[in-house]
């Protein structure tokens, strides 16, 4: 994963220690930047009411009142949860700019956000998140 330029995460572990916590497809999304193949993840249709967490660190990410159906294959949000959740940097990866999503607890790879699409959410943001960099815990097991 790329240095995070800022703060240093709150939640700081070697490759091996993410490795021994993590499943390998949640190490390669969550801590080498990959993303999970759209349409699979589990959380991409679910409508739960809860919070979603960091799958590496549990922190509080986003609510199930800002997902929406953006059809894009992959959990959509038009907010994260709180301002400082989520750190968000310039992504040029696949030769073109993007703006990726980290968990500002761990600095783990969440996604990536888009603006101006046309969706009918407040703020015309979609912040494109892969299943596998979340935990939802439902309102009913809180």
């Amino acid at each position: 994963m790329k240095p995070v330029t800022g703060d240093a995460p709150k939640v700081a572990k070697s490759d091996q220690e993410w490795r021994e916590q993590l499943s390998a497809e949640e190490f390669h999304v969550l801590r080498q930047a990959g993303t999970e193949r759209p349409f699979t993840g589990e959380y991409t249709d679910t409508k739960t009411v809860g919070v979603y967490r960091c799958r590496a660190c549990d922190a509080e990410l986003f609510r199930s009142e800002t997902k929406f159906d953006s059809h894009c294959g992959w959990p959509s949000f038009f907010t994260p949860l709180a301002g400082d959740a989520v750190i968000e940097r310039t992504d040029r990866a696949l030769g073109m700019k993007r703006v990726e999503v980290l968990c500002a607890n761990c600095h783990s790879h969440l996604g990536h956000v888009f603006e101006g699409e046309g969706y009918g959410t407040p703020t015309d943001l979609r912040y494109c998140i892969n299943s596998v960099s979340l935990r939802l815990e439902s309102d009913d097991s809180r």
